[in-house]
């Protein structure tokens, strides 16, 4: 280094921190301020450190002083000590750091050190004087010339030092921080701007990849303009590393969702942009591991991100690609692999979909990496991640910490496949009990069951028919509370009772008598949840039309359809309490004749709630809906209805329609 460019001591005449400046093998003294008199008391200038500081406790000094000369990087030491300052009779706190620097008598070591016996605002000082002498310090004179003091440009990105402030000073800046760090300088720098630099940024390195590094720069006033510019530049890279993983593993533990898929997509927010700036999550077809080697697995596309400032990705409809035998190695060694992207080339085949090859190449994509997704030693897909346009390729440890995050999402994965298959277990069983309505002579019926669209909702509704021997039909609706496997098994229990209850002795008891027997049944087993339904007896006469019986045990009433006229709610005299609430509860049977052409609708709340609205404005639309599609085919009239939900829980609908008069030949 030039004696232009060695470090001028008087710069820290005036500083409030205790500067002390060291040169040769032995750490000679060649300096001290008024600060640092103060501070440590005076100290011999020209001796070695051993003799200059031959205090019992300046062992851990001199340590420190010979590890910066021996590996030329600087050390911080945060930690107090006590001493004694001579004339001020008092002890003192204080922390320092130590940086190496090239000296006009040759290499050297500043010192910098401040007193942290006052309040905080001087240990703040300390710090913000600490990071602009950690590392690389530089001057930028008012000609936009720039030198290095403490350097270290050159061994950080293989590149020699460039003393103009230009643009080829950003060649070795990321290029998307470029924009960033130049917005940040016009801030600080212009009339009127913050007077202070502070920017973290990106930097190659001469081995290619990108660190992370903060400057810190200041104005050195003359007679009331800027002079220059004094900065200090240190590498954070391992900082900013550990607390991005720390984040990033805080926030993809906290990941929830109802389903894989929708853990999944919330998993990709995390990843997307500060890992990769495109991830797309494929889950497996296949359940069983390992892969058998002669069957045909395909992935399925179920969850994605891009970052800011690409194309929008592929819409997902469920799009599959083969397992090729490249996927296959990859799932087996769970590893992740990068397969680097010719600029506006082709993508290899079978890695992905075909609608997402095509989007890496309008994206610009300049690398492909996949990583296994591993739950509970089970692989249950793979991640697909580009980088994109100006982004460099990742390293090593880049892809190694995007696969450390997305294995720390199989606790909140595992979850959402447990819950997935309780799901499954409670609409099998659910599906199990809710039959296909009989025949009815002189009538038609339909039914349908829609699950919630949540995955967490599964529910108990159901609905039921049987004809006795004389003709007389029970219509049946239910909902058992809570939306879980023993809802589901609750609402199986329930649903078995009822339909044995209503077959003994048949039309000879009332639907009150049967929801009482039923409330008996449920007490004794001490272990029914709170349940609604209305019970319903229909029996047709001669003329065709049908007389109905029914009770309501607190659910929503039956809704009659007219052939003609308007739709009304069939309440009776009032609904009775649920069932398992009050078994000695009196309940009470409602009777109404419906004529041919009519249409009784039994449903359950899933189909007028909504986050909105209240239930009396779910009636209303229902009974809107019904009259504007009365003379639709029942299987059709209920697909119309459906539409009504918002499919927040889940609904079952059971229809009956009286079948014309008989005609007189029907007539015995």
């Amino acid at each position: 280094m030039s004696p232009a460019s060695a470090l001028e001591p008087e710069l820290f005449d005036a500083t409030i921190a205790a500067v002390a400046l060291l040169a040769g093998p032995e750490h000679r003294l060649i300096y001290t301020n008024e600060a640092f008199t103060r501070l440590f008391g005076r100290r011999s200038v020209g001796l070695p450190a051993r003799e200059a500081f031959p205090d019992p406790d300046s062992g851990r000094f001199l340590s420190v002083l010979a590890d910066v000369r021996a590996t030329g990087r600087a050390r911080q030491v945060t930690g107090a000590r006590e001493v004694d300052p001579g004339a001020v009779g008092q002890a003192a706190r204080f922390v320092y750091s130590c940086s190496p620097v090239t000296t006009r008598d040759g290499a050297g070591v500043l010192v910098v050190a401040m007193d942290t016996t006052p309040e905080s605002r001087a240990l703040q000082r300390y710090e913000a004087l600490v990071s602009a002498v950690s590392q690389m310090v530089w001057v930028m004179h008012d000609d936009g010339s720039m030198e290095e003091v403490v350097p270290g440009w050159q061994q950080l990105t293989g590149a020699p030092w460039h003393g103009r402030a230009d643009d080829r000073w950003y060649a070795s800046v990321h290029p998307r921080d470029r924009e960033k760090l130049s917005e940040a300088w016009r801030a600080a720098a212009e009339p009127g701007g913050t007077g202070v630099f502070q920017n973290t940024f990106r930097v190659r390195a001469a081995d290619g990849s990108y660190r992370h590094l903060t400057t810190r720069c200041v104005p050195v006033l003359h007679e009331g303009r800027v002079a220059e510019w004094i900065a200090a530049t240190a590498d954070v890279e391992d900082t900013w590393g550990t607390h991005l993983r720390e984040s990033l593993l805080a926030r993809v533990a906290a990941v929830s969702g109802g389903s894989p898929e929708e853990a999944f997509a919330a998993v990709v927010k995390v990843v997307v942009p500060e890992l990769t700036d495109a991830c797309l999550i494929l889950l497996l077809s296949h359940e069983e591991w390992p892969l058998p080697e002669n069957a045909t697995v395909t992935a399925r596309r179920v969850a994605s991100a891009t970052r800011p400032g690409l194309p929008a990705p592929p819409a997902l409809l469920g799009q599959q690609v083969t397992v090729t035998e490249t996927v296959r190695e990859v799932l087996e060694r769970r590893v992740p692999r990068t397969f680097p992207l010719p600029e506006g080339g082709p993508v290899p085949p079978g890695l992905v979909p075909a609608v997402t090859e095509r989007w890496l190449v309008a994206a610009g994509a300049t690398s492909l990496t996949l990583v296994p997704l591993v739950v509970e030693n089970i692989v249950l897909g793979y991640a697909a991640t580009s980088t994109n346009g100006d982004t460099p390729v990742p390293a090593p440890a880049d892809a190694e910490l995007l696969r450390e995050v997305l294995h720390h999402a199989q606790r909140p994965i595992r979850k959402a496949l447990d819950l997935q298959q309780a799901r499954r277990t409670a609409l099998d069983l659910q599906r199990a009990h809710l039959t296909r309505p009989p025949d009815v002579p002189g009538a038609s019926l339909a039914a349908c069951y829609r699950p919630a669209s949540s995955s967490h909702e599964i529910g108990g509704d159901w609905y039921d028919a049987i004809v006795h021997p004389d003709g007389t039909l029970v219509l049946d609706i239910g909902d058992v509370a809570g939306h879980d496997l023993a809802a589901a098994t609750a609402m199986g229990q329930l649903r078995s009772m009822l339909r044995a209850l209503a077959w003994h002795k048949g039309p000879d008891r009332t639907p009150a008598t049967v929801l009482s027997m039923l409330d008996d049944v449920a007490e004794g087993l001490a272990g029914a949840p709170f349940t609604t339904a209305v019970h319903s007896h229909l029996v047709r006469r001669p003329e065709g039309t049908w007389h109905m019986t029914w009770s309501n045990a607190g659910h929503p009433p039956p809704l009659l359809i007219p052939a003609h006229g308007a739709p009304r709610f069939l309440t009776g005299s009032g609904e009775d309490p649920p069932l398992c609430v009050g078994p000695r509860i009196a309940r009470t049977s409602h009777r109404h004749t419906l004529a041919p052409g009519d249409t009784l609708l039994h449903y359950t709340d899933g189909l007028i709630e909504s986050r909105t609205g209240s239930l009396e404005d779910g009636q209303r639309r229902l009974a809107e809906a019904a009259a504007g599609h009365r003379g639709a085919p029942l299987p059709e009239l209920l697909l119309l209805l459906d539409e009504l939900s918002d499919h927040r829980d889940d609904t079952a609908m059971i229809a009956f329609r009286a079948g014309p008069a008989p005609t007189r030949q029907d007539t015995p």
